[in-house]
């Protein structure tokens, strides 16, 4: 069951695409498929939604939607290049119009001092542009920075059908 912010930011990005006339693709990792829950707990989202790839593993990242093994190897999983390669591929393997990779450290363990719990890496990319954001939400607990993930990565679909 979502919360009313994150349900009223999934409407939004259902009607932005709609009218847009646009098909979105999710990849996740450290949300496991949250993102296209979200966007599907609206009524017609098919209309707009292709699918996800939840790509937790690196293996998956690799195979699933072609992220290259030397990036996850030079930067790791987390990381800038790789939430790219993951939203370059997804949307490639898809041939949607637009795509939102998220990966992150949602925790209680696994952050280190340069990739601390909290730390999200998000890439958009319609094809014409590709950007990128990164954010630490803190170590709010492992659900909270889940729903929250979820809620930026709608904010940056709703963001880029007004650039």
């Amino acid at each position: 069951m979502l919360d009313n912010e994150t349900l009223a930011l999934a409407r939004k990005v259902n009607e932005r695409l709609f009218i847009a006339r646009k098909i979105m693709v999710t990849a996740e990792s450290c949300t496991g498929g949250l993102i296209a829950s979200a966007v599907t707990s609206v009524p017609g989202s098919s209309s707009i939604l292709f699918g996800g790839y939840v790509t937790y593993d690196n293996r998956a990242k690799i195979e699933m939607i072609g992220v290259p093994d030397d990036l996850i190897d030079q930067y790791g999983a987390v990381s800038e290049q790789v939430a790219i390669a993951m939203a370059e591929g997804a949307r490639s393997t898809s041939r949607t119009d637009l795509a939102i990779a998220v990966t992150g450290v949602a925790g209680p363990g696994g952050g280190s001092a340069d990739k601390p719990v909290g730390l999200v890496h998000f890439a958009l990319t319609t094809g014409e542009t590709t950007m990128h954001r990164e954010h630490r939400f803190g170590a709010l607990g492992r659900d909270e920075i889940r729903q929250e993930t979820v809620r930026f990565a709608l904010k940056m679909i709703i963001d880029a059908g007004n650039d």
